[in-house]
């Protein structure tokens, strides 16, 4: 469902200076945007919450929110959700502070992690609507964000998907905090694993796994493993499993940016589940998880499908952008982690006077197109010779000549 998207997803529709774009002086290279930026975020706190404050002022200096994405709110404390009344005003507070161009949220507390029946996070992005509530065990409302190429999702779509900064200790929150900056453009050597558990009603993803190594398995180590859990791995980037509780966390590295969560009904209870709370991720070393609040019978659609996470992640996309994307019906479900986390974001190093890198994933063979121009508003005449890429990870030597001009873009053919 996802290739479709392989062709737009990569198009060069928009450019930024600042954000996952990176730019070098003399000449300038502007790569395509691949996620948003860090001005693009809104940073939500609540003010009754001193572990929110803490939390939040720490993450406000580790990625730069700026002083006017910053929301302080007061919502009350010791309760791990919210009525849809208690709700509606804090909802339009929200939306009246929330400066126009930003397209995501940051929510700095862990409770209260749900609204009447819906997560905070959705509630958050869709606002209250109980058409994303399965009531007994039925589906909920679509997400248009569902596998979008849009990385724009408020002026696209009209939506802010939210990811909480959550955490039940300053210092857990700080590492996760710590863990998301740290994978900025880290491109690591990871391994996905895609667990068939022996709880076969939680294991409903794995009639996916087959298709998820046909289609990108050329762009990482995937490993399909029948088991209950695995154990001792240091190169843990993926690990998408269904369990009400897994065994040997702590037994695992996980590098910084993974993704992980269990296909269970109520993971995302975050502090009184009676299993096992989508927490223990990232306390283990995820650097972001999903789960549920309510009970969502095991519908594909209300858990992530991880070639879609996997791929939008490996394109660039933000942890927030790839795990939303990947779950179609999210209405009932939390997301958790720090939400800038962007491993795989196009990146360009100068090398010598007239040479650079680019280190990119590609989804396929083919090639990018140099174009220059003398201003950055274009427009953009594109060179001869274009830049050869693989599938998979690539480090690119790119030949600038001194006499090109002074703004070139890469785009891919």
């Amino acid at each position: 469902m996802f290739i479709k998207h392989l062709k737009d997803f990569l198009l060069l529709t928009s450019l930024a200076i600042l954000g996952s774009m990176q730019v070098i002086a003399e000449p300038s290279i502007l790569l395509p945007r691949t996620g948003i930026s860090a001005d693009e975020l809104a940073l939500l706190i609540n003010d009754n919450d001193p572990l929110s404050r803490e939390s939040g002022a720490y993450y406000q200096q580790a990625r730069r929110i700026p002083d006017q994405n910053v929301i302080h709110l007061r919502l009350p404390t010791g309760k791990t959700a919210l009525s849809i009344q208690e709700f509606a005003p804090i909802k339009a507070e929200i939306d009246r502070l929330t400066p126009k161009h930003v397209q995501a949220y940051a929510v700095a507390w862990t409770q209260p992690y749900r609204v009447g029946c819906m997560s905070m996070t959705s509630a958050l992005a869709f606002g209250f609507d109980d058409k994303y509530c399965s009531g007994s065990c039925g589906p909920t409302a679509p997400s248009k964000y569902f596998d979008s190429a849009t990385t724009y999702p408020h002026d696209d779509l009209q939506i802010r998907p939210a990811m909480m900064l959550a955490g039940q200790r300053l210092d857990d929150i700080k590492a996760l905090i710590d863990r998301g900056v740290a994978a900025d453009f880290a491109f690591p050597d990871g391994t996905a694993y895609l667990l068939n558990t022996s709880d076969k009603a939680r294991s409903v993803r794995a009639k996916l796994f087959g298709a998820t190594r046909s289609a990108i398995g050329s762009l990482l180590p995937i490993q399909e493993i029948d088991a209950d859990s695995i154990a001792d791995r240091k190169d843990v980037l993926f690990y998408f499993t269904g369990q009400s509780q897994v065994a040997n966390l702590g037994t695992l590295g996980f590098l910084p940016g993974a993704l992980a969560d269990h296909l269970t009904s109520f993971g995302g209870q975050l502090t009184d589940s009676k299993q096992m709370s989508s927490l223990r991720w990232l306390e283990a070393g995820a650097t972001a998880s999903y789960g549920t609040v309510t009970e969502p019978c095991n519908h594909l659609q209300k858990f992530p499908v991880p070639a879609i996470a996997i791929f939008h992640y490996l394109m660039g996309s933000t942890a927030l952008e790839a795990y939303w994307k990947s779950v179609a019906w999210p209405g009932e479900g939390v997301f958790i982690g720090e939400p800038l986390a962007r491993p795989f974001s196009p990146t360009l190093t100068r090398a010598d006077e007239d040479f650079y890198q680019l280190k990119l994933i590609s989804p396929k063979k083919g090639s990018w197109r140099i174009e220059q121009s003398d201003s950055i508003m274009g427009p953009f005449m594109a060179l001869p010779r274009g830049m050869p890429v693989s599938a998979g990870k690539n480090l690119v030597r790119l030949h600038v000549p001194g006499t090109a001009k002074p703004f070139l873009r890469l785009t891919r053919q």
